[in-house]
């Protein structure tokens, strides 16, 4: 037995946790200890959020995407005018799994409603022209009530069609027997509750019955294009790119900016990779559209979007990306965030969140190519400065050739110069801080240390035999130490429990040298 579990018993024993009941009879007794474990499970690593305008959908509301079709059925899939929706796709399309979508509307959107009559009313259940556009051949959302329900006679019940000829979402949706009673299940505001087209308007009459046949709504507007405010959006309100604080983790954020050739302004930049080092997650950065050479691309790399502390949890990629457009079929540039963020995905899928999303093996599906072409000189001038490379090789294809975070300028000398090991850093204190919140309350005293050293260290060695450490054995992988040395008296009155845990970070093969040597033949002796 190690010197934990004997420590953890002997507390146990002294806090009344091994009684049983008196001894009465000659027999085994049998009870039951509480356990010094609890797993420490690792958190995703690999769930991207994006934020930006859509066609559709909730706005400032999160959704969860497990693949592209519920993008398409909540968001209404590719337009023309929503750069997010081509991230996405292209998230998705390079193997990445699971991703959160921002819609953002313009401060200036207007939500189509449908006028039945009488005082009854729906809304849209989001802005935007897609319930209403405009045109002779356009076609919107409609509305048609009919009075063929269960009590035909009768003048207080109504059915309700929706029609959606919009994409996305259901093409119809189909209430009947709605009553006029306001506390009835059957009423109106109960049964649109479940509705993905339409909501009961502020002022919509439920007690009465419209009259019978199909209306379309009116009124949607997209309004002007949404500017930066509306993407930073609100922190106390949870609006633009802190909604996100109502989803439990994501990993990599991507801004692909609204209107394609134009860029995010820098207190938008500075917002979101704030939020990421807040919400331990890293920004897939865009390099300004000005960056059309490689010559731009080093001389501005003087003073690149993100410096600072910040700059270690952003990464940025050289060029954008070159794609036919699945909607117009012609051949188009994209920012290459999206792509990105699912090459890391499938690369932390097959080999961990440890390993380089770079190399022969990090390629961009779908056809896209970079949109400047590069020598390997002009790699190597970029490289040093920190700026990810995409490049394309004969045979090999189109693939991320690089894996510097934007604080890995060799003059820098940071810490977290490369992407690898500050994401494996992220997953290590993101997925520490939830599994040791049984901690807290708990008695400061040696027992407590032990659990923690047997806890935290289960979780450690568990990364050390995936291979996620150097090191030849685990004393030189990782340390993790929770004693009376780092918890003195004086920081244990405080109620403070220190936990030291460090790990030796795997360095990706970033330059191979091979060394040829030529050897004189000598004849025998």
């Amino acid at each position: 037995m190690t010197v934990e579990a004997v420590a953890m018993l002997q507390a146990a024993a002294r806090r009344g946790l091994l009684t049983v009941s008196t001894p009465t009879y000659p027999g085994v007794y049998v009870t039951e200890l509480p356990s010094s474990l609890h797993p420490i499970t690792g958190v995703a690593t690999s769930i991207a959020a994006f934020v930006g305008s859509a066609a559709q959908g909730p706005v400032n509301s999160p959704q969860l995407l497990n693949n592209w079709g519920d993008f398409q059925r909540i968001f209404g899939g590719l337009a023309s005018g929503s750069t997010m929706s081509y991230a996405v796709f292209q998230f998705f399309q390079n193997l990445g799994s699971q991703a959160y979508a921002v819609r953002i509307a313009s401060s200036t959107a207007k939500t189509a409603t449908i006028d039945l009559g009488n005082g009854v009313s729906l809304d849209a259940i989001s802005p935007g022209s897609w319930s209403s556009p405009t045109g002779p051949n356009a076609k919107s959302l409609a509305a048609t009530v009919d009075y063929h329900t269960s009590d035909p006679s009768g003048t207080t019940l109504w059915n309700l069609t929706i029609v959606n000829s919009a994409p996305g979402g259901p093409p119809r949706e189909r209430y009947i027997n709605i009553s006029t009673d306001k506390t009835s299940p059957n009423a109106l505001s109960v049964v649109l509750q479940s509705s993905s087209l339409v909501q009961v308007a502020s002022a919509s009459a439920l007690d009465v019955r419209p009259p019978e046949g199909t209306v379309d709504a009116m009124g949607g507007d997209d309004g002007g294009a949404i500017k930066d405010s509306d993407i930073v959006g609100s922190q106390a309100a949870h609006t633009g790119i802190y909604a996100l604080y109502n989803t439990d983790i994501f990993n990599i954020l991507c801004i692909p900016a609204p209107v394609p050739g134009t860029d995010l302004a820098a207190g938008t930049l500075t917002a979101a990779v704030e939020l990421c080092i807040e919400r331990r997650a890293m920004f897939i950065v865009d390099p300004p559209s000005a960056w059309q050479t490689v010559a731009l691309a080093q001389t501005n790399m003087a003073n690149p979007p993100i410096t600072g502390n910040n700059a270690s949890n952003a990464a940025m990629y050289f060029p954008r990306i070159v794609e036919q457009d699945p909607v117009t079929g012609t051949q188009t540039t994209y920012s290459a965030a999206g792509a990105v963020a699912g090459v890391w995905a499938a690369t932390d899928a097959s080999r961990g969140v440890w390993k380089a999303p770079a190399g022969t093996s990090a390629s961009v599906a779908g056809g896209a190519t970079p949109a400047v072409p590069m020598t390997d000189a002009e790699n190597g001038e970029l490289n040093p400065l920190g700026l990810n490379c995409l490049r394309s090789f004969p045979i090999i294809g189109p693939v991320v050739w690089g894996a510097r975070t934007l604080a890995g300028a060799d003059i820098l000398a940071s810490q977290w110069k490369y992407i690898p090991v500050r994401r494996l850093a992220l997953f290590i204190e993101e997925s520490l801080r939830r599994g040791t919140q049984w901690v807290v309350f708990e008695p400061n005293a040696e027992p407590l240390w032990a659990s923690i050293r047997l806890n935290v260290g289960a979780f450690m060695a568990g990364l050390y035999r995936k291979g996620a450490f150097a090191g030849n054995t685990p004393d030189q992988a990782y340390l993790v130490k929770c004693d009376s040395e780092n918890n003195p008296p004086s920081q244990v009155d405080l109620g403070i429990v220190n936990i030291l845990v460090g790990f030796a970070p795997l360095y990706p093969a970033e330059f191979v040298i091979i060394s040829i040597e030529q050897l004189q033949l000598t004849g025998p002796s």
